[in-house]
């Protein structure tokens, strides 16, 4: 997430990503609270509940859930699709951009694909986040730009060969 202007936190997603934050809330809200209600009262059934496992896990599990849906309703709540019709007409690395890239530090290296996106979805389908060194490097570039990142492993070099 990131802050806007008015310091409100804003949630940047495709339109996909979006559709995939609103799915996974569904399915928790309307089959997992179910599958688990049923779980805890059927380890309820078992009786005496300082001892029962199968009681501590559900619950356990409930918590999970229902931190996830809080989660999830917050970020389906500040999010902002992030408009693909702008990127096409646009010359230099977005975000929704698909970016082709030569890492020039290793020699050798095969072109890599990757789509710049909000954090919330990247890590996923070769999409990285905006914030991490690499997406934020590659924005705003052109192709034929050269950017140079400070990663874990040392200085990267990449040199965008492709932007749609």
């Amino acid at each position: 997430m990131v802050a806007s202007k008015t310091d409100e936190k804003v949630t940047l997603v495709t339109k996909d990503g979006y559709k995939k934050l609103v799915e996974e809330l569904d399915n928790l809200k309307n089959v997992r609270r179910r599958e688990i209600a049923e779980r805890i009262k059927e380890a309820i059934s078992y009786g005496d509940l300082s001892e029962n496992s199968e009681y501590e896990e559900a619950k356990n599990e409930q918590a999970f859930v229902e931190g996830r849906i809080l989660e999830l309703e917050e970020k389906v709540k500040s999010a902002k699709i992030i408009d693909d019709k702008k990127k096409k007409s646009v010359k230099t690395v977005q975000l929704g951009s698909k970016v082709k890239v030569k890492n020039k530090s290793i020699k050798g290296s095969k072109p890599a694909e990757y789509v710049i996106v909000g954090s919330t979805e990247a890590g996923y389908e070769n999409k990285i986040s905006n914030e991490s060194p690499v997406g934020n490097a590659l924005l705003e570039k052109s192709v034929g730009d050269k950017v140079k990142v400070s990663v874990p492993a040392g200085i990267m070099e990449y040199e965008i060969l492709n932007i749609t």
